[in-house]
């Protein structure tokens, strides 16, 4: 006698449901710790200047009519800087009120081809081929699945486009990565990675990019003020003073790290071609 059963989901959809569901619970996350900062961001010295953003501003320079994608925008540093000098830049986050504050301060520059979209990096509401260039800074280090969001930047890119990622970066050495990661996700629950350079150029490749450029640059960040603009808990901050002073000696020369906490870190501008 033949028993019948009930078919059963796959193993590849059981994964692909539960690797849904993280990225939303993590989603959730991003857009609970930066609500509520959205316009200290707006006045950050570290967000609103750099030699970066200068380097983002000559590339749109460079291609005359350019429509700009703004990925992860925060504040919308990257499309104010932009903006001047393309056809049009699409600022889009995964908070609203993050895109309200840049809603308003392009209002107040008179910059009226700077829109606003609401989304996640790793599933974008745009056409394939929408964009010239695809420009993310400070924002990759929170996704929650760069491989994802990286092939979703291929898509919506333009045949002869750029896409130019700027964000903190791990030296690759197993000792300092781990003092890196600890200390942001200490500071900021919302943070993933940040990635080496070799990292990078893997996952760049296997999304069909090859890197144009890579230019390695350090920040500085004082402690005071990187914390107080996260909202960052009495404990957690104690909890990186500790960690500071307990770390090798090796960390605390690489890193810069100060008597009252404040340090350096390593940064990365990536810039990708197709193929």
């Amino acid at each position: 006698m033949n028993e019948s059963h009930p078919p059963t989901d796959s193993a590849a959809a059981h994964d692909a449901r539960r690797a849904h569901d993280t990225h939303n619970a993590h989603n959730a996350v991003v857009t609970g710790q930066f609500g509520s900062q959205a316009s200290a961001y707006l006045t950050s010295a570290n967000h609103a200047q750099g030699a970066d953003l200068e380097q983002l501003a000559a590339i749109v320079r460079a291609h005359p009519g350019a429509q700009v994608l703004d990925l992860g925008c925060g504040a919308g540093h990257v499309s104010f800087f932009t903006a001047p000098h393309a056809a049009r830049v699409v600022a889009y986050d995964l908070s609203a009120d993050m895109l309200g504050v840049v809603a308003g301060e392009a209002a107040k520059r008179g910059l009226t081809n700077v829109d606003t979209q609401l989304g996640a990096a790793e599933s974008l509401p745009f056409g394939n081929a929408s964009f010239d260039l695809v420009f993310s800074r400070y924002s990759a280090h929170h996704w929650a699945d760069v491989g994802a969001a990286l092939r979703e930047m291929r898509r919506v890119l333009k045949p002869g486009g750029r896409v130019v990622i700027c964000d903190v970066a791990s030296t690759g050495q197993p000792l300092f990565d781990t003092y890196l990661q600890a200390v942001e996700v200490l500071r900021d629950t919302s943070h993933v990675r940040s990635y080496a350079a070799s990292e990078w150029m893997t996952m760049a490749a296997s999304a069909g990019f090859s890197v144009a450029s890579l230019t390695p640059r350090t920040l500085e960040l004082d402690f005071k003020t990187w914390t107080t603009r996260m909202r960052t808990p009495a404990p957690m901050q104690v909890a990186i003073r500790a960690l500071q002073a307990a770390m090798a000696d090796d960390v605390r020369r690489h890193f810069r790290i100060q008597d009252d906490g404040s340090f350096t870190l390593d940064t990365l501008t990536l810039e990708l071609v197709v193929g």
